[in-house]
């Protein structure tokens, strides 16, 4: 058996099974935990998820294993010194796990498969139907029989190569002692060519030769149609994956050119990245200037500009001029690996109606044998035809297959992925899209989340020289917006003095000694106690001290987003109450809430006082949306009930959040909670059409009143009656609900 085991994200090689290479292979997570992503193709419903995922779980290395039913994945995040035996354990519940095509290698061999099973299994049943005609039409007993072995002929090959669609999977599954959709299907489709074949044997009227192989043919259009739709759905994530290039030229220490492949560009690498490139990789420009084309990253039309020491992120193309880029991060550890697993996490996520749908799923295969087998002996006992009464348990196990169930929740997952991503949103959770739509209070933090994050020095000139250069060396340790305006407005202004003993205090600011004096630089309360308590600037603010002695205010300004208040708007028109949360003094968030219209505001709260504001919610039972980034916001965004950064936000932010948007736009917020609203609407109709299909589908194939043909023909169309609703989300903009 060949076995792959691979990583998440573009650029990845497949690594073959065994423990170092896995070791190698996976990624870190960090604390000696590693992820590893393994495809499994022979997954086709909820069974055969919960199977895999109870297999993986049973492992004592393995923390975590979650099951992609769209991609057919399997990620498994395990620790420890040795890889633990997935694929083998995998194998030992029948299932084979194998590399997943490259990004970027054309066509689908899974779509090719089916594709021809089906073409077979249509051209043998308009053949088999011709022949049935000239049967029909009075043909003589020798003629009848002739026609019948050459129909017997034609369906017998049919049913070994298209029928192994279903076969095999039914055989592994048996094999191993358990059952899945494809066991009741296979056993309807051969006992429906074995009666015909009987017929034919002992010279019977009516063999139904082309009913065994159109009712094959409608299975495969089923299957065919449904794989066909997961891949458009997925669509969005096999575009993200086709933008990274499989390789780049490196600037090798003789000043060479030399080509590599992705896999093999590691940070401190320097890339020649010409005019018409894709960035493999996230990175820093070295050297040139030019503009880059982030539409597909980002969902920005607007070219953007670069330059040295500007940060780069992989699958972003490269328009204008060459550029030296020195890579950050390898390719599985790049912005654009991150989108595409949170892509397959949001569609992979187990919310309360994926779990009931599952374990709906699970339960059937049992259900229906038995509902079949009462059946047939039902009928037998009534009526005393033993070929009737088969016929009828054929029409049972095929018509009962759960398909439509086992597809309700996971497709509409995969649209609403890929609708969040058309809006620049990623979900880190599947369960977050329904949390969303429990929430009713949206929370905002202000600076970097409601204005741009990009505030400048109001004062620059009114500040000593000495003070700004010290405040720009302290400035240089920090990651707040408020800081990187210091180092802009400090320039080249050195500090004359060593700095020791660094440290940045979420919520507070930076302290240091430097000269043998205690340095603060932060909020005012901390950094100077003896400084005015209100400097009467509107704007933030941040203090200079010297041992506790304040030497020096800065005042900054920051504009608000352009689209503030149009967000604010649209989701109080929703029924959200939307109240601001900062760390900034009160005079700032006082201006800042009554600009945008917000009612209720926190100010001055340090990060443990921004959890206990949202505890304080939760426990007024208010489902709280909280919408910030940075490095104070990540205790808020973890404690929330659903949370949403910008890509630009802190790693640890981005990490703590449960969505992610890569637009600057805050109408990605409103637009989250429309479409979580619209697919929640999507789930619950789907839920409801499979269960009354199930509902009157099953009486009335018991009865009687379903040939086998019909009976394929309904359960197909019942899975693609849910895909064609799901998709409906997909069009046009997300909808007010």
């Amino acid at each position: 058996m060949s076995v792959e085991a691979t990583l998440e994200g573009p650029g990845t090689e497949p690594v073959m099974g065994g423990e170092n290479e896995l070791v190698l292979a996976s990624q870190s997570l960090g604390n000696g935990v590693f992820r590893t992503n393994l495809s499994v193709p022979g997954m086709h419903c909820g069974g055969c998820m919960s199977k895999v995922e109870k297999a993986l779980a049973a492992l004592p290395a393995v923390s975590h294993a979650r099951v992609n039913l769209s991609t057919r994945r399997a990620t498994v995040e395990w620790s420890g010194d040795a890889a633990p035996p997935l694929v083998e354990t995998l194998a030992g519940v029948g299932f084979e796990a194998n590399f997943v095509d490259e990004p970027g290698q054309k066509g689908d061999p899974e779509y090719r498969r089916l594709v021809r099973a089906m073409a077979v299994a249509g051209f043998a049943s308009a053949n088999i139907m011709m022949l049935s005609v000239a049967v029909w039409a009075g043909a003589d007993a020798a003629s009848r029989d002739l026609f019948h072995w050459i129909s017997a002929a034609i369906a017998l090959p049919t049913l070994l190569y298209s029928g192994r669609v279903f076969f095999e999977p039914a055989a592994k599954a048996l094999r191993r002692g358990r059952t899945n959709m494809d066991v009741p299907i296979s056993i309807g489709v051969t006992l429906a060519f074995a009666l015909s074949l009987y017929e034919t044997v002992t010279s019977g009227q009516h063999a139904y030769f082309d009913a065994s192989v159109t009712l094959l043919f409608f299975l495969l259009i089923g299957r065919t149609l449904d794989y066909a739709m997961r891949d458009r759905a997925r669509s969005a994530v096999k575009g993200l994956a086709n933008l990274t290039p499989r390789g780049a030229n490196t600037v090798e220490p003789d000043g060479r050119f030399r080509y590599r492949p992705v896999a093999e560009l590691v940070p401190g690498m320097t890339l020649s990245i010409a005019a018409g490139e894709r960035l493999p990789v996230d990175g820093r420009v070295v050297s040139g200037a030019s503009i880059l084309d982030c539409a597909m990253v980002t969902g920005e039309s607007q070219p953007v500009a670069v330059a040295a020491d500007d940060t780069v992120r992989a699958g972003t193309m490269n328009l204008q001029s060459p550029l030296l880029v020195e890579v950050t991060a390898r390719a599985r550890d790049s912005f654009l690996a991150e989108m595409i697993r949170l892509m397959e996490v949001a569609e992979g996520g187990r919310t309360r109606y994926r779990r009931l749908a599952d374990r709906v799923s699970e339960l059937y295969s049992p259900v229906v044998h038995l509902t079949a087998a009462a059946t047939g002996l039902g009928w037998m006992l009534v009526g005393g035809d033993w070929y009737h009464s088969l016929t009828i348990a054929i029409a049972v196990l095929i018509i009962t297959c759960p398909c439509a169930l086992g597809l309700a929740v996971p497709i509409v997952h995969v649209v609403a992925a890929r609708k969040l991503f058309e809006n620049g949103l990623l979900t880190k959770d599947g369960s977050a899209i329904e949390r969303l739509v429990q929430s009713d209070t949206v929370v905002f933090d202000k600076t970097g989340t409601l204005t741009r994050g990009l505030p400048s020095l109001v004062n620059p000139e009114a500040i000593d020289p000495q003070a700004l250069a010290l405040a720009g060396a302290l400035a240089r340790h920090s990651r707040h917006p408020l800081s990187h305006a210091i180092v802009e407005a400090a320039g080249n202004l050195a500090s004359p003095e060593r700095i020791a003993d660094i440290e940045e205090i979420a919520g507070q600011g930076v302290a240091a000694l430097i000269g043998g004096h205690a340095y603060r630089m932060g909020r005012r309360s901390w950094a100077a106690a003896d400084a005015p308590a209100d400097s009467g600037t509107e704007g933030s603010e941040v203090v200079l001290s010297r041992d506790g002695v304040a030497i020096a205010t800065f005042a900054f300004a920051d504009a608000y987003r352009d689209d503030a208040r149009p967000a604010l708007d649209a989701l109080r028109a929703k029924g959200f109450e939307v109240i601001l949360l900062s760390g900034d003094r009160e005079r700032a968030v006082a201006s800042a809430a009554r600009d945008l219209g917000i009612a209720q505001y926190h100010a001055e709260c340090l990060p443990q006082d921004k959890v206990a504001v949202l505890e304080r919610l939760a426990a007024q039972g208010r489902k709280v949306v909280m919408v910030g980034d940075g490095l104070n916001d990540a205790p808020a965004l973890a404690a929330a009930h659903v949370s949403i950064a910008p890509s630009s936000a802190a790693d640890i932010g981005r990490q703590a959040a449960d969505i992610v948007f890569t637009r600057p736009s805050l109408l990605a917020v409103p637009a989250a909670l429309s479409i979580a609203r619209d697919a929640d609407r999507l789930v619950r109709q789907n839920i409801g059409f499979s269960m009354l299909y199930n509902v009157v589908a099953v009486p009335i194939a018991v009865l009687g009143f379903v040939t086998p043909l019909v009976a394929a023909l309904a359960m197909s169309l019942s899975s693609i009656v849910v895909v064609l609703n799901a998709m409906r989300l997909s069009r046009g903009g997300p909808e007010s609900s």
